[in-house]
């Protein structure tokens, strides 16, 4: 990723980005347990105090493994291409106990049984939030300390043609981001990675859009599998 100064004001800037508080840390956004090795330049990182970075960690490990488990059928170390998710289950029977205990009965609209997985939903909203008050202070210097107006979070399987569509693409708010903040600076040197709204983080990996309009909104896909909106009214 290039690496854009953010000259937004300052004051935007001197606390934690998800509680307010102090700054003695730096929180990567994405986490990079959400990536591959090696990892992409120039990561987005944010303020944040002690308790709250590190309090992300088991919430962002159960989530990457969950997402690994769900893509490949199996909590089995042996079939998950990510080699960090197979070191992980390898090594906590008790997470790939957990995960495996997440898998569900359901029934198809013809009358068929299929099996799912149900996931801990507390935990993936922990990671989902961590990630969109990172992206809206990183690249808009707008943080969000208060809980959103809207979240949803599916995977991108599940959304109809309509849906995806929609979800693809950065709304035309005609209205320009804050006076040098990331956004803005990519607006006006017409930076390509960024042309369709989207940043992508690393191929297949992670990608994400944030767009500020009377409001905030960010946008993200994990795996190219599971897909989440966050949205600040005000």
């Amino acid at each position: 990723m290039e690496q854009i100064p953010n000259y937004g004001d300052q004051r935007q800037q001197d606390f934690c980005v998800h509680c307010g508080g102090t700054t003695e840390t730096r929180d990567h956004a994405p986490s990079k347990i959400l990536l591959d090795k090696p990892y992409p330049t120039n990561l987005p990182v944010l303020p944040a105090c002690p308790a709250c970075n590190e309090g992300f960690s088991a919430d962002e490990e159960y989530l990457a493994c969950f997402v690994e488990c769900v893509l490949h059928g199996s909590t089995d170390p042996v079939k998950l291409s990510r080699q960090k998710v197979s070191r992980i289950l390898a090594e906590s029977q008790a997470l790939r106990e957990r995960i495996e205990r997440s898998k569900k009965q359901s029934q198809t609209l013809g009358g068929g049984k299929i099996i799912v997985r149900q996931p801990e939903e507390d935990r993936v909203r922990n990671v989902i939030l961590k990630l969109a008050r990172c992206h809206a202070a990183f690249e808009l210097n707008e943080p969000q300390i208060c809980d959103p107006d809207h979240y949803m979070v599916t995977p991108l399987a599940g959304l109809s043609r309509e849906q995806r569509e929609h979800f693809e693409t950065a709304p035309d708010t005609g209205v320009w981001p804050e006076v040098s903040s990331r956004a803005m600076q990519r607006m006006i040197i017409g930076d390509q990675p960024y042309s369709d709204g989207w940043l992508e983080v690393q191929e297949g990996r992670y990608r994400y859009m944030a767009v500020g309009a009377e409001g905030v909104m960010v946008r993200g896909v994990l795996s190219e599998y599971l897909a989440f909106e966050v949205v600040w009214d005000t």
